[in-house]
């Protein structure tokens, strides 16, 4: 009898062992995460990656100084600012070497032409007026002339006006520009750099950093020399207008209304401009700023803007085959692992009672 118990307890000894065995499998496989945690860690590497793409501050940039008579006004001129973006270039060209010069002859022609009448057909010298009405020959010089220069004049006039509204290039720059009352909103969406305010400088600000009054501002649109610059302006509350004369470029900014302009501006220098549309009370006190670059210190700009100067989208998109490749072969690797160790805790009570037994 005692060796029958003896079996008996034997075997439910024996069945409690082979049911903890059974409860205990899936340590084994509970290891599979350790061996593919090197195929895992593609989250993580993406964000490195990221980080590493991520642009941080970059305190090289110092603002600088204008030069004194270039791209602002100086005292009784009276002529163009000095153009330094091709569109000016070739509008300063066909002013002066066309218009003016065609101005200049037609308005000597006819002063001639008054003052002669005026002396040989005056009253003294002709006590009989003369009767004539008409003169054919006269009349045919009069029209054609006027318009034979009108046509040597519309030549270059639709070829530059063509020049001012041509679209721009893919690797255009481009800068939101938004006016306020009053003040002037800049944002570039392609360096991830939100919105910033440009308004003016109080006097003594001004003076202290050498700078005219009434141009200069605490925030300066900047840009890279020789790169071109789309500019997308409207307005928030009224209309007004983005003009810089040093590069040929003035646009209205209307509420509702997303208007477009370039330019290029091949020289470094700071260029000033103001509102050019009356738009209230401080619209005398709303002036523009352009801060034109070399481009390695208008990278170091934008990246003390926390911006990047190859675009937000330009890193990432490098980045992102990496993790993508090594994740469809750790999914497979992780999801039975954690389909084992899910069915664990379901055996672990079964086990339990043989135990006790």
């Amino acid at each position: 009898m005692k060796s029958l118990k003896t079996l008996v307890i034997a075997a439910a000894l024996s069945l409690g062992a082979v049911g903890a065995g059974h409860a205990q499998a899936p340590a084994t496989p509970a290891e599979a995460p350790v061996a593919t945690a090197p195929a895992n860690p593609a989250p993580a590497a993406a964000d490195a990656a990221t980080t590493a793409a991520a642009p941080a501050g970059d305190a090289t940039y110092v603002p600088m100084k204008p030069t004194p008579g270039v791209g602002q006004p100086v005292d009784a001129g009276i002529d163009f600012q000095p153009q330094v973006s091709p569109v000016g270039e070739q509008a300063y060209w066909f002013n002066h070497v066309i218009l003016l010069p065609v101005i200049t002859i037609i308005t000597l022609l006819v002063l001639g032409l008054l003052l002669w009448v005026v002396f040989r057909y005056r009253a003294k010298a002709n006590p009989v007026p003369s009767k004539t009405t008409h003169n054919t020959f006269i009349e045919i010089i009069w029209t054609a002339i006027p318009v034979l220069i009108l046509a040597v004049i519309a030549v270059p006039s639709i070829r530059l006006l063509a020049q001012q509204y041509e679209p721009p290039s893919k690797e255009a720059l481009t800068i939101k520009v938004t006016g306020y009352q009053w003040y002037w909103g800049y944002a570039y969406p392609d360096q991830g750099i939100g919105e910033y305010v440009s308004k003016i400088l109080p006097k003594d600000k001004a003076e202290a950093a050498g700078e005219p009054y009434h141009l200069a501002v605490d925030n300066r649109m900047v840009v890279p020399v020789g790169r071109q610059v789309k500019l997308i302006i409207t307005g928030a509350d009224v209309i007004h207008s983005f003009a810089v004369p040093a590069f040929w470029t003035k646009m209205d900014a209307v509420p509702g209304r997303a208007n477009e302009t370039t330019f290029t501006a091949n020289k470094v220098g700071v260029y000033y401009g103001q509102c050019s549309e009356l738009c209230g009370v401080d619209h005398g006190y709303m002036p523009i700023a352009v801060e034109v670059l070399p481009v390695d210190k208008w990278e170091a700009w934008v990246r003390s803007k926390g911006g990047n100067p190859a675009g937000v989208e330009a890193a990432p998109a490098a980045a992102a085959p990496a993790p993508a490749a090594d994740a469809p072969a750790a999914a497979p690797a992780a999801a039975p692992a954690a389909t084992t160790t899910e069915a664990a805790p379901a055996a672990a009570p079964a086990a339990a009672p043989a135990t006790k037994n």
